[in-house]
């Protein structure tokens, strides 16, 4: 069986849950050198403990990455364990449910981009000098809304159009140093995210607004985006579908307006948000 990340130094943020938790035991199943960081310790040293049973290295490293000094703990930590970093797998991030007019605190907003953005470019900047000596590789997990927006998600739209733009230019910035970045942009996929993405008060709505049924399995989201990865791809979209969205938002951006307005019931949303 081919292993591309077999004895791979890899950091992955936001690890507790989700596409992170997946993506670190599959790796664990290659016998990746790991280092799993987010907020609840608890959580992250029992998803460390299934990864070392299926072969892997792993430590945990609590982490907020919001806080620029817990980001640099973060990845001296792990290069002070395995000596270096092969992968920086930018991860951690929540979303929203709430219509922008209803949200009267920026800090709500403010705090959601430290997270998801600021967080990304903490760890990354930190990281910066160990994987320009190993000439590995970031991976920034997005979203869709990075791509396309939708209604009900400005804040975390704007995050993820502002890691595109931000690691679209870093990638020109480190060619020379042979530091490659993939961006995978997923659509929905069957994790608790939307059950923690907050309404207008920043506070977590508790469920979810969609069709579970209908999301993406979390498992077949990660083998697509680590063999994204391994093969050093610049970009990925992971659906026909969302890569339809992509095309038709250049082609024609009234119609995915429409298409975007349909999926999102006001109604609901404002029962929810009052």
């Amino acid at each position: 069986m081919n292993k591309p990340f077999e004895n791979k130094r890899i950091i992955i943020t936001g690890a507790s849950s989700g596409i992170g938790k997946e993506m670190a035991l599959q790796l664990s199943r290659q016998s990746s050198r790991l280092t799993l960081a987010a907020r609840t310790d608890d959580r992250l040293a029992e998803i460390a403990h299934l990864c070392q049973e299926n072969g892997a290295q792993a430590i945990h490293v609590q982490t907020d990455v919001s806080d620029a000094s817990q980001c640099e703990h973060l990845i001296q930590t792990s290069v002070n364990h395995f000596g270096g970093i092969d992968i920086l797998v930018n991860n951690a991030g929540y979303s929203m449910w709430a219509k922008f007019e209803d949200m009267t605190d920026f800090d709500i907003g403010r705090q959601l981009f430290q997270v998801k953005f600021f967080g990304s470019i903490y760890c990354t900047y930190a990281a910066l000098p160990f994987l320009k000596a190993s000439k590995g590789q970031i991976l920034t997990i997005a979203s869709l809304t990075g791509k396309i927006g939708v209604p009900s998600r400005t804040y975390y739209s704007a995050a993820n159009h502002a890691l595109a733009g931000f690691f679209d230019a870093l990638r020109a910035e480190l060619y020379s140093d042979g530091v490659s970045i993939t961006i995978a942009y997923p659509g929905f996929v069957a994790t608790s995210i939307r059950e923690r993405a907050i309404g207008c008060d920043g506070k977590a709505s508790g469920e979810s607004h969609i069709v579970e049924s209908k999301a993406m399995p979390v498992d077949s989201c990660v083998r697509q985006i680590l063999e994204a990865t391994s093969l050093k791809k610049r970009e990925l979209i992971l659906t026909w579908k969302d890569r339809l969205g992509v095309w038709l938002k250049l082609m024609a951006p009234s119609l995915i307006d429409r298409i975007t307005r349909k999926q999102i019931s006001f109604d609901k949303l404002s029962k929810v948000n009052h």
